[in-house]
């Protein structure tokens, strides 16, 4: 008899409402992916993205699968009591499980803790003989070659945004608000160069991302990833640090290969701040220069900006502000400070009785503050956060930024204007929350 599976990838009805206008939102690839090691001559498959579609609770289903990050735990964990409910059994896995498995064992029959690609397999194999374990744990890093194709095709509405691939796992780097280190085996690894390019080939769209944390940090790697993809002619988008750009060639063969624009994680314009952030592979002094180099090859930069270290003062937002329209930033990522669990920043707060509680669907950095700043009060941190997303989004900022730019402005364009609209959706919806005292 086949076992009825149901695989979530989960999103919240806030970070939803808050994504949607946005026009560069591709899927996520973990459930896909894990759906590729799922047996079909045992389980009945059924794959549900919440970002464009409901979850069935009124089928029947023998095993619930869902992948949990932080902000989505509570959220998460509602789906599995309602499914409980019914009879079903639930796994979980991903960041949040890794991190805090105590608190999730306590809303679920199964966890899967760590990188899954050996944990998976196993705990299906052992669910379809009746023997599952409470806890499957992984132990070591898993080799990276001849792993399945995502499922994409059990995907539904989402057309161009369906396609990501990873090529690498893990960051060199130890920023202290970053959690990469706890959720995954601390080593960087790669996969075979090979294998990467025919999965891209049998994505089904032109456009795709790379999965990466930091696809250059391996610089002879990325190279010849990006010579042997140049000729399947597709365009996407890649998450790099500032400071592996300053390869000439490295940015002529991913603009060849078809690279639309650079994720770089530049966070802060204040070296005192990117002092708290641990991130000290940022150079202010590098910044124009490196991201001038990048524009010449035709790529956009969207940068990550971070509100919240504790070096920040009121005036960090209009500085911020200047400097991305002074040096052209096409589009921006921009959160406010997040202590991510078991993080360096996390346990910082934790000592000194800064965090505001554990509400964990606080702590999404677009729509809360989840602790107490040092130079401002919570409610003016995601005021002046919010103020810098409504300018650098105008109209008037996107041209002063075009006019140092000049990249593939019909694209930015586009890009800035989905960004727009989701900015303008979270004021109205940050101006009600604080009618109702939210804040």
């Amino acid at each position: 008899m086949m076992i009825k599976l149901l695989m979530i990838q989960p999103e919240n009805h806030e970070i939803n409402h808050f994504r949607c206008p946005q026009f560069n939102n591709f899927s996520q690839i973990t459930i896909p992916y894990l759906a590729a090691f799922v047996d079909e001559r045992y389980y009945a498959l059924t794959l549900v993205d919440e970002y464009c579609q409901s979850i069935p609770y009124r089928k029947d289903f023998d095993l619930v699968a869902i992948t949990v990050n932080t902000p989505n735990a509570p959220h998460c964990y509602e789906i599995s009591a309602r499914f409980r409910q019914k009879g079903a059994k639930v796994v979980m896995g991903g960041p949040h499980v890794t991190l805090l498995p105590e608190e999730a064992k306590k809303h679920c029959d199964y966890l899967i803790v760590g990188e899954g690609e050996i944990t998976w397999p196993e705990f299906l194999k052992d669910f379809r003989d009746g023997v599952p374990k409470a806890v499957y744990k992984s132990g070591e890093p898993p080799d990276l070659s001849d792993l399945p194709v995502p499922r994409w095709d059990l995907l539904r509405r989402r057309r161009m945004m369906k396609g990501a691939v990873f090529a690498t796992r893990g960051c060199p780097y130890n920023c202290r608000y970053c959690n990469l280190k706890q959720i995954y085996h601390d080593s960087f690894r790669m996969r075979p160069i090979q294998e990467v390019t025919e999965e891209i080939r049998r994505i089904p769209s032109r456009f795709f991302v790379f999965w990466d944390d930091n696809l250059f940090a391996d610089i002879d790697y990325a190279k010849e990833l990006l010579r042997a993809i140049a000729p399947l002619k597709r365009k996407w988008a890649a998450q790099a640090t500032l400071r592996d750009c300053r390869d000439e060639e490295l940015l002529a063969l991913a603009k060849a290969a078809g690279c639309m624009y650079l994720f770089i994680g530049l966070e802060s314009f204040s070296q005192a701040s990117l002092a708290d952030a641990g991130k000290g592979i940022n150079r202010i002094q590098e910044y124009k220069p490196l991201i001038d180099q990048i524009h010449r090859h035709g790529i956009m930069v969207q940068a990550g900006v971070v509100f919240g270290f504790d070096s920040d003062t009121k005036d960090v937002f209009e500085d911020t502000l200047a400097a991305c329209e002074t040096l052209g930033i096409d589009g921006v990522t921009v959160s406010v400070l997040t202590p991510f669990p078991k993080t360096p920043v996390y346990e910082q707060f934790i000592k000194e009785g800064r965090l505001l509680g554990q509400d964990w669907s606080r702590y999404n950095g677009k729509t809360a503050v989840a602790f107490l700043p040092k130079n401002m009060g919570p409610d003016e941190l995601f005021d002046g956060y919010m103020r810098f997303r409504r300018k650098f989004f105008s109209l008037a900022s996107f041209i002063r930024r075009m006019k140092v730019s000049k990249t593939n402005i019909p694209v930015n364009f586009i890009m800035n204007f989905g960004y727009w609209l989701g900015a303008r959706r979270s004021c109205c919806e940050a101006e009600k929350a604080r009618n109702e005292k939210y804040f």
